[in-house]
C-alpha cells in the first residue's frame, strides 16, 4: 500500500512538471515613459529642463547669427579695390554698407579713417573687429556655464536622493519596503543621468558655436590684411 502511495505521488509530481511552460504565471512587465522617469527626479529636473531649453535657444539663436556672418561675397574686396584706385571712396563706403557683414563694416571703418598713418587705420579696424566678435560670442558664456552646472546638478540630486533613502529606512525601523526607499533611490538615478545629458548636449552646442566664431574671427583677419594690403600698394 505504501508503495502504491509512493507512485501515485511520483506520477503527480511528474504531471506537474510537465505543465506547459505558458500556463505558469509570469511576473507583470512594467515600462515607464521618459516623462514618467523624468518626474522620479524631483524639483531638480524641472531646473534641469529649464538649463536645457535655455541652451537649445541660445544655440539656434549663435547658430542662425554667426551663420549670417560667415556669408562673404568672393567679390567684394575686389570691388572694394577698384573703387579705392579709382578713387571712388564713397562709392566703396556705399558697397559696404549695402553688404550688412562684419567684414563690410569692418572695412567701412578703413575707409572713414583714410588719410590717417596706416597704423591708425589698422588700430580703427582691429577694434571694429573685435566688437563684432563680441557680439557673436553674446551669450556663449551662459552654453559653457550649463555644461559646467548641470552634471553638479544632477550630483546634487544624487547626494539628496541617497539623503532621502537612508532618512526612510531610518523611520521605516525594522519594518523597512522596498517602495519605500524606491522615490529616493529613483531621485538619485534619475538626477545623475539628466544632469549629464543636458551638460553634454551643451558642451556640444558650445563646441560648434565657438568652432564657427572661430572661423568668423581667422576671416576677419584675413579681409583686414587684404584691406591693409590695398593701402599699401603702390598709386
Amino acid at each position: 500500500m505504501f508503495s502504491l502511495l509512493q507512485i501515485q505521488t511520483a506520477s503527480n509530481d511528474l504531471a506537474a512538471a510537465a505543465v506547459a511552460p505558458e500556463a505558469i504565471e509570469q511576473p507583470t512587465e512594467y515600462t515607464l515613459s521618459i516623462l514618467e522617469l523624468a518626474t522620479k527626479g524631483g524639483w531638480i529636473m524641472v531646473v534641469l529642463a529649464i538649463l536645457s531649453i535655455i541652451a537649445v535657444y541660445i544655440f539656434i539663436e549663435r547658430f542662425l547669427a554667426v551663420s549670417r556672418a560667415t556669408k562673404y561675397d568672393m567679390g567684394f574686396m575686389e570691388r572694394i579695390r577698384e573703387y579705392m584706385k579709382d578713387g571712388k571712396i564713397d562709392s566703396a563706403k556705399a558697397l559696404c554698407r549695402g553688404n550688412s557683414t562684419p567684414i563690410s563694416r569692418m572695412i567701412e571703418k578703413g575707409l572713414s579713417r583714410l588719410g590717417r598713418p596706416l597704423n591708425d587705420i589698422n588700430s580703427a579696424i582691429e577694434n571694429v573687429g573685435n566688437l563684432e566678435v563680441s557680439q557673436l560670442e553674446k551669450g556663449v558664456s551662459i552654453l559653457a556655464m550649463i555644461a559646467s552646472a548641470a552634471p553638479m546638478l544632477g550630483f546634487l540630486g544624487t547626494v539628496t536622493g541617497m539623503i532621502r533613502a537612508f532618512y526612510n529606512m531610518s523611520m521605516a525601523g525594522n519594518n523597512i519596503d522596498i517602495e519605500l526607499l524606491s522615490s529616493g533611490i529613483y531621485e538619485a538615478m534619475v538626477t545623475t543621468v539628466g544632469g549629464l545629458i543636458v551638460g553634454i548636449i551643451a558642451y556640444i552646442f558650445h563646441a560648434i558655436i565657438t568652432n564657427r566664431i572661430q572661423k568668423v574671427v581667422y576671416l576677419l583677419e584675413a579681409k583686414a590684411t587684404e584691406f591693409m594690403d590695398v593701402l599699401n600698394e603702390p598709386a
